[in-house]
């Protein structure tokens, strides 16, 4: 068995060899700028585990987790466009050093790049990796559909919002799981577990990183803190703020949503203050922990060893308490 820091050495020095030397360069050196940026490579990880739970050399599965990860950074990408990111990893992003017209190009190239890598399986298995990975970059965009609908609607639901990320987020690192576990034989009741599995802690790490982005420590998390506060972003935390609160609470909170002209510093400290009054870390906490229980649930019925298993609930357990 691997270890994660050992999967991790193998995905990043396959990136570094991906041959990306074709013409025009304006347009793969974006490409290769937003794959040299780093990043925790949670996702081709995730397949490479999945895939070591049965089978010690996981080669087999080095071009679709490099696609994976391909794919990842292509919906990076296009969000810094749709978002209006300057910063990414603390460097400038794609379309503010190449402008927008290539950056939307480039992230057209990487979704062909990481197509192309996911092919690259036994022929047996071709055909449903295919499937697994269309109908995941599907829902993907469905999901970042409904993030940008919620920024203009009131009233987004608690239920909306998980199904939200449930897209946005958890599908990718189950259908990580999903491809590794069936490229290495596993059986269609452990892929679909490890499918759940995947889904439970993708829900998890978004809500995690709500948290963070309100209560996190700005020089460990590598951003302000704040930002979806400023942009009256619908998270879990805003939504059970807007649920909990009383009469006069939902007012203030209404004045800051609605404000057009305030400072920064001061909303955010008001925002988190009405957030603290109203036990809104702790609603946050219990949250993730109810979708982390669910997940074990899920590792816990796959029919592997469970020393095999260690090296992954080790993996998400840094994911769950992680400060970055």
């Amino acid at each position: 068995m691997y270890t994660t820091s050992q999967l991790l050495d193998k995905i990043n020095r396959r990136l570094s060899e991906f041959s990306l030397e074709r013409e025009p360069n304006t347009l793969y050196q974006p490409i290769r700028y937003e794959l040299s940026l780093g990043g925790k490579r949670i996702r081709p990880v995730l397949m490479l585990m999945a895939y070591n739970l049965y089978r010690e050399d996981v080669s087999q599965a080095y071009a679709p987790a490099i696609g994976i990860e391909i794919y990842h950074n292509h919906t990076l990408l296009h969000d810094d466009v749709m978002d209006r990111a300057d910063l990414r990893r603390g460097k400038p992003t794609v379309h503010k050093v190449w402008g927008d017209n290539t950056a939307i190009l480039s992230g057209d190239a990487m979704l062909i790049l990481a197509f192309r890598q996911m092919t690259l399986v036994l022929p047996e298995y071709q055909r449903e990796v295919m499937n697994i990975f269309s109908q995941t970059a599907l829902e993907i965009c469905e999901g970042q559909q409904l993030d940008m609908d919620f920024e203009s609607r009131s009233g987004v639901s608690e239920g909306e919002y998980i199904e939200m990320i449930r897209l946005k987020t958890g599908v990718l690192l189950a259908a990580s799981l999903h491809i590794g576990a069936l490229l290495a034989g596993a059986s269609a009741e452990d892929a679909k577990n490890l499918y759940q599995f995947g889904m439970q802690i993708g829900i998890a790490f978004q809500l995690q990183d709500d948290l963070l982005d309100v209560y996190g420590d700005p020089v460990v998390f590598g951003k302000e803190i704040g930002g979806d506060i400023l942009c009256n972003k619908k998270t879990y935390m805003l939504i059970q703020a807007w649920n909990r609160a009383d009469e006069a609470q939902r007012k203030e909170l209404k004045q800051w949503m609605d404000a057009a002209d305030y400072l920064p510093l001061e909303k955010i400290a008001a925002m988190t203050r009405l957030y603290d009054q109203l036990g809104i870390r702790e609603a946050c906490e219990r949250k993730m922990r109810t979708h982390y229980e669910l997940a074990m649930e899920k590792l816990a019925a796959v029919s592997v060893d469970e020393e095999r298993k260690r090296e992954l609930k080790s993996l998400t357990e840094r994911l769950m308490y992680r400060q970055a």
